[in-house]
């Protein structure tokens, strides 16, 4: 099994170039991101360049977070601002060469939200060129508001866009807090995730204790044939390297 170091938690305190070379040095076979884009593009392109590490992806921003928005593209009305935050996100993922853009929905509820993220998720899908486009359910008790919230919501969204490039990030951590059930998930979704992620349960720490058998699922999605890197998605509580005695584990 291969891993991909998120550095939206991981080396969070480095600037980001500097990041990916720790992630390589580490041992990690790939990096995504969460908000570059204080970070200069050439800066970042060249540090993924000069350690042979691929990026899997970004998001777009947020919004106003002071504000406590958390995405864009599900808010009535926004549309605007929306598709501007995915426009800069495919932009930069262009620049850096980034494999997806996970497209942010923001807090809303109701049809006209879902209505909204379609569209925007259409709009995204129809730029994406070499891209790919990611959807994420995001948990209640974290994110309170979130549009998305299940993978079964996620995949009925994926099927109503339309659009081959859209895929489902699925991070085992938000699944497992909202539904369960992992293992016959992961069988029955793997045709629409584009991306999948870990973290314990329930605390999101490095992903070697808590409720879920991360080695048991390292196993079925060999079983399945799964070949992305795993997106190490937890909080640090003391320096990232002192943290990846789990990587080690997972390395044999």
């Amino acid at each position: 099994m291969r891993f991909s170091a998120n550095l939206g938690f991981l080396w969070a305190d480095r600037p980001l170039p500097d990041a990916i070379h720790a992630a390589k040095a580490a041992g990690f076979d790939a990096v995504e991101l969460h908000w570059p884009y204080d970070h200069d593009a050439g800066a970042v392109k060249a540090a993924l360049d000069e350690t042979g590490l691929p990026c899997l992806g970004l998001n777009t921003v947020r919004g106003d977070v002071s504000a406590g928005e958390n995405g864009l593209s599900a808010l009535p009305g926004r549309e605007g601002d929306a598709r501007a935050a995915i426009e800069q996100a495919l932009d930069y993922a262009v620049a850096i060469d980034a494999a997806n853009v996970h497209v942010m929905a923001g807090k809303a509820e109701g049809p006209e939200a879902e209505t909204a993220f379609i569209a925007n998720l259409q709009f995204a899908c129809a730029r994406a060129g070499q891209r790919g486009i990611l959807i994420e359910p995001l948990n209640h008790y974290d994110a309170p508001g979130y549009f998305l919230n299940t993978a079964t919501q996620a995949a009925e969204i994926v099927e109503k866009v339309g659009a081959p490039d859209l895929k489902i990030m699925f991070d085992c951590y938000h699944i497992q807090l909202m539904q369960g059930d992992l293992s016959h998930r992961l069988r029955t979704l793997l045709p629409v995730i584009g991306h999948i992620q870990i973290a314990s349960v329930p605390d999101r720490g490095t992903p070697d204790h808590g409720e879920l058998n991360y080695p048991y699922i390292y196993d079925l999605l060999e079983e399945l044939g799964w070949q992305t890197p795993l997106g190490a998605e937890y909080k640090v509580a003391t320096p990232t390297d002192d943290t990846l005695d789990w990587l080690r584990a997972a390395r044999g």
